[in-house]
């Protein structure tokens, strides 16, 4: 029995030897795998060519062009889809939401228009509409706007996010919170949200609540510039300016256009009267985001008058001057450091000096003499 065995294991082993080695598995580099919304645009290129008249493939690519941050390449794509297509609402709502992304506020709106003129008529359209009305300023058109999205989605947290935007605005602080904190009952995981209410609730000297808010949305985001100065800031009001320092730098490391604590910064380098090199960058920066910014442009010049930097001071100077021209201080301060920079100029380029004179009055007529009295006739 085992010699007609044998073969039969001779041909299985022949079999086994037979069959190649397995080979390891190879890992795929993940740094060289392309994805998101650009490449999936990309990849769409050739079936346009390929079909140049299609408005759907257009309005695809141009979505994917959005996602990717191409607003402006998206632009271009949706208006070709309306030359094809000028009847659809869904193109004409795409077309809004480009405008909005390259902050063509009145174009946006009006797109939003001709979408529902189409038969456009999602919650998404009156969404879109608000949030543009608001970072337009106009607050009365935003909430109408934000109303009639609630209406078809009451638990929208994004509407009610943007109607406590609105209010906040207009100082009803009451309703403001109530929406935020609405909004943030639908949308607990949303940092942006818990951002507002730590500033508002910052705004209004409320730090210990700011604080709960304000570390709920670092746990949920800890590179957020936003939430790191509303921590810093509550800080500040607690009466610990070290430690709110703090994380006012570490709010500019992250995100550069946190110019309040830029400005925070400035204010405490520039106590007791001191107006270090420090502080100018800072309030430069701040001025730029917000140039009407309580006392930064004073300690601004101060600063660069401290530092010689005698041209830059009186630019700064005379803008105190338009701010406040009844402010007699001011106007002195521009008179003496116009003949400082004056004076620091070579000759050839010396200007004459301005002399100011009262605007010469007629003279008064000196009064006539009295006439002599007539003598009387004797009778």
């Amino acid at each position: 029995m085992a010699r007609q065995l044998l073969p039969l294991l001779a041909l299985l082993l022949a079999g086994c030897h037979a069959t190649p080695a397995e080979r390891p598995d190879t890992l795929v580099d993940l740094a060289t795998v392309q994805s998101g919304p650009r490449v999936q645009a990309d990849e769409l290129d050739g079936a346009i060519q390929q079909q140049p008249d299609n408005a759907g493939l257009l309005a695809r690519r141009a979505t994917l062009r959005l996602a990717a941050g191409q607003p402006t390449a998206a632009l271009h794509d949706v208006e070709t889809a309306l030359a094809i297509d000028d009847q659809d609402g869904d193109l004409y709502f795409l077309q809004a939401r480009v405008f909005r992304a390259l902050g063509r506020l009145p174009q946006a709106l009006s797109a939003a228009r001709r979408a529902a003129d189409a038969g456009f008529n999602a919650a998404e359209l009156p969404l879109l509409e608000g949030e543009t009305h608001l970072a337009a300023r106009q607050y009365d058109e935003a909430l109408a706007s934000l109303d009639r999205t609630l209406r078809l989605d009451p638990d929208q947290p994004a509407a009610l996010f943007y109607k406590g935007l609105a209010y906040a605005a207009t100082r009803d602080t009451t309703q403001a919170l109530d929406y935020l904190h609405a909004a943030l009952a639908r949308d607990p995981r949303q940092p942006e949200i818990l951002h507002q209410l730590a500033f508002l609730l910052n705004a209004y000297r409320v730090p210990e609540e700011a604080a709960a808010y304000a570390r709920q949305g670092l746990r949920l985001d800890s590179a957020s510039g936003a939430l790191h100065y509303d921590y810093g800031r509550q800080l500040e009001l607690l009466g610990r300016p070290d430690s709110a320092l703090y994380y006012y730098r570490r709010a500019l490391a992250l995100d550069t256009t946190q110019y309040r604590a830029d400005y925070r910064i400035a204010l405490a380098a520039s106590a007791h009267s001191r107006r270090p090199a420090a502080v100018i960058p800072h309030l430069q920066r701040a001025l730029r985001r917000n140039p009407r910014l309580p006392q930064a442009r004073a300690i601004l010049a101060e600063a660069l008058e401290e530092q010689r930097r005698l041209p830059e001071a009186l630019r700064q100077y005379q803008m105190l001057v338009l701010e406040n021209p009844s402010n007699q201080h001011w106007t002195y301060k521009v008179w003496k450091m116009s003949g400082q920079v004056r004076a620091l100029l070579p000759d050839s380029l010396r200007p004459a000096p301005v002399y100011y004179r009262r605007p010469a009055t007629t003279p008064a007529a000196r009064p006539q003499p009295v006439a002599p009295l007539l003598a009387r006739p004797v009778r």
